[in-house]
């Protein structure tokens, strides 16, 4: 079956749409690109869809180049038979093609080969066959004793040893075993004697039992971390009659052979030394890559609406970033990002530090007129809200303050790009900077650190790092050419996810702006050296040109669609200088009396296009973030000590895990709302606000448990 068709199966998508796609990243296309602007060659797949095409490609690709490697291999033995052959060929995944293998692969040495070079296969194909004969298996040995095999024991043990890695390597039992494990074996975990755990991290681990087809990915992850740290000891155990029945299915004894016991006894210990341990290592090594691939997953879906949180634009804002002994780093930009101040206070010292401090910060939000003050949430994230709330009531006015994520803030203010952007500022003072400007564009700041560093899931390190990498890249990759970029004022690392640039080209672009003034148009971004056709081609509809030569060239229209617009505003009396309102009331009516259907069949467009290209004319360049409801902003403080049982809040979701999420509520210490209260149907991201009700208040474990309230 060809790949099409293959992935159309697994995926229920037409062939003619997978065809597509594979024909489309075949040609060079990026997945964002493909996604918006080939709609009609694909069906409408959306970027999900297209990745898992993607990824079923290379994985289907890696079979074939394994499977090939495989077969060439055991040619190479002179040992392929055309039943092996169509084995080969009919297997569907790397498992059965391996099991297949693995009577075939080069061991090194062993103790069947050992046998096997002292002359004792024959007497081994003799359990195997079951042969009848006169007298006993230690008559039949005597015939292979040499210097090597001096002894009837050595000589049966020898071949023994033949007949367990022979019945072992059989991809039949092999595959029976492994299935029966998975369904009916269990995963058990318990503390090692005189482990340390002083903190109890592993508790739930110390007496564990779980069959394996219900063991959750995040117990995979932690009971293999508990054991890479030596506190757990971890074993597989399969039902004696699993491996029994596989095995015996295939080589049983015949009672009336005098080599029956010996084949029982082979048979017993290849299951327990080698097959057994095989199907453990490979059933875990299942378990984990299925568990990183889930953690993976949540990773990148926290990663994206954390991306994706609605900016809080055109605000003054101070960033705190807290700390006791060195103090806390503040730094105030203005509504475009630009620093306007920067200094390190310690109000944490004494009472006469603290008023200090809030004289000298209630002089800087006078004279910068500061309007937020968005305050990093590690050490002394508490204790600085407390000064910012004393510091709003002195101020008064619509000064407010806002609880940040400040994962990855000191990686980024180490980062090459950090001291590009701020040579002039020390390193912990940069860190302040990103504190405040993530508040006014999550997505432009954030894309400056790296993705593993945003730390909004769990286990990410134990995961493989690699595939993380990759996955969320193209999560940063698929949020930024979602939102858009304007050219004009974009960092390096922000146009470096642009559909068909990279960090090259990113740098050249900016290069060229700094010394030839703005780009006026997408056209001029030809000019930049090494952006050529295919480079514009993916990447100008994602980027924006603000205030330039063509109104279209701040929408999402795609340059090759511009001749499209350009005769529905002709059509509908308008032109690109007609205003937004004008546009909104004319194209409605415009498309009562022309529809889509017949006006895409005139000019000669798809249908998803013309709906793209009629939004964009109606709303150009719109952030899809501004539909999401802003992040809360607080201008007085909470503690635990105010909280009480049955007390109804507004929250913002801050982690979304497997068991549930966390929530913040103004407090130091964030709420979990167990998954057994988040209603059935409903999915949590990651800045989603919501009500929530205080169910249980821990104070001296700092743990808040929170239920659900339905929006009346």
């Amino acid at each position: 079956m060809a790949y099409e068709e293959r992935i159309a199966s697994a995926l229920k998508l037409k062939v003619s749409q997978v065809a597509a796609t594979i024909e489309l990243l075949s040609e060079g296309n990026t997945i964002p690109f493909i996604a918006r602007y080939r709609k009609e060659r694909t069906g409408k797949l959306d970027e999900e869809q297209l990745r898992q095409v993607e990824a079923l490609v290379k994985r289907f690709t890696n079979m074939d180049e394994r499977r090939a490697s495989i077969v060439a291999s055991i040619e190479s033995q002179g040992k392929m038979t055309d039943e092996i052959m169509k084995r080969l060929v009919e297997a569907d995944t790397l498992t059965a093609l391996e099991d297949i293998y693995q009577p075939y692969k080069r061991k090194r040495k062993t103790r069947a080969s050992v046998a096997r070079s002292r002359g004792l296969q024959e007497l081994a194909d003799r359990i195997l066959a079951q042969q009848i004969i006169k007298g006993t298996a230690e008559d039949a040995a005597q015939e292979y004793l040499t210097d090597d095999v001096p002894d009837v024991e050595a000589a049966l043990a020898g071949a023994r040893d033949i007949v367990a890695e022979m019945a072992t390597d059989h991809s039949d039992v092999r595959r029976i075993t492994r299935e029966k494990a998975l369904k009916f074996g269990s995963l058990l975990a318990e503390k090692k004697s005189g482990a340390k755990d002083e903190r109890g991290v592993y508790r739930t681990y110390y007496e564990f039992r779980q069959r394996i087809e219900r063991i959750q990915p995040h117990q995979v992850l932690a009971i293999n971390r508990g054991e890479k740290e030596k506190v757990l000891r971890v074993k597989m155990e399969v039902p004696d009659r699993d491996w029994r029945n596989a095995m015996e299915k295939y080589f049983s004894a015949t009672p009336l052979s005098p080599f029956d016991d010996q084949l029982m006894l082979a048979l017993e210990d290849g299951a327990n030394r080698l097959l057994l341990p095989a199907i453990e290592r490979d059933i875990r090594r299942g378990l984990t890559k299925t568990a990183e691939k889930h953690a993976i997953n949540v990773f990148a879906t926290n990663l994206r609406s954390l991306l994706t949180q609605p900016p809080l634009s055109g605000h003054t804002v101070m960033g705190i970033d807290p700390g006791y002994r060195t103090g806390c780093k503040i730094a105030i930009v203005d509504s475009t990002g630009k620093i306007l101040d920067t200094g390190t206070i310690y109000p944490h010292f004494n009472e006469k530090k603290w008023n200090a401090t809030l004289e000298l910060l209630e002089k800087l939000v006078k004279k910068h007129l500061v309007d937020l003050i968005s305050i990093g949430n590690g050490t002394a994230s508490r204790e600085t809200e407390k000064l910012a709330a004393e510091l709003i009531q002195r101020v008064g006015g619509n000064l407010n303050y806002i609880i940040t994520n400040e994962a990855g803030a000191s990686v980024y203010s180490a980062s090459p790009e950090a001291r590009r952007e701020m040579p002039n500022l020390d390193v912990s003072i940069r860190g302040a900077v990103s504190i405040a400007r993530r508040v006014q564009d999550p997505l432009a700041e954030l894309v400056k650190i790296e993705p593993k560093a945003i730390g909004v899931g769990m286990y990410q390190h134990d995961v493989n790092q690699t595939e993380l990498g990759s996955a969320l890249d193209a999560v940063v990759g698929s949020a930024v050419n979602q939102v858009g970029v304007d050219v004009n004022t974009a960092s390096p690392a922000l146009l470096t996810y642009v559909s068909g640039l990279g960090p090259k080209l990113a740098e050249r672009i900016v290069a060229f702006r700094d010394e030839e003034g703005p780009f006026k148009s997408r056209k001029a971004l030809k000019n930049v050296s090494g952006l050529g056709n295919k480079a514009f081609e993916q990447a100008a509809g994602f980027l924006r040109i603000r205030g330039g030569d063509n109104p279209l060239d701040m929408s999402a229209i795609h340059p090759e669609s511009y001749p499209v617009a350009e005769t529905i505003l002709l059509k509908s009396n308008l032109n690109l200088q007609s205003s937004v309102e004008q546009r909104r009331e004319v194209l409605e009516n415009f498309k009562i009396e022309n529809p889509v259907e017949v006006l895409a069949k005139e000019l000669n467009v798809g249908v998803p296009t013309l709906d793209d290209i009629y939004e964009q004319l109606v709303r150009p360049g719109r952030d899809p973030r501004e539909d999401l409801p802003a992040p809360i902003l607080r201008n007085d403080i909470l503690s635990m000590d105010d909280l009480m049982v049955g007390m109804r809040l507004k929250g913002t979701v801050r982690n979304v895990i497997d068991f549930g999420a966390f929530i913040d509520i103004g407090v130091k210490q964030d709420g979990l709302m167990h998954i057994s209260k988040i209603p059935r149907g409903h999915r949590l991201q990651i800045g989603n606000i919501l009500e929530v009700e205080i169910d249980s208040i821990d104070i001296d474990r700092g743990r808040i448990s929170l239920s659900w309230v339905e929006a009346e």
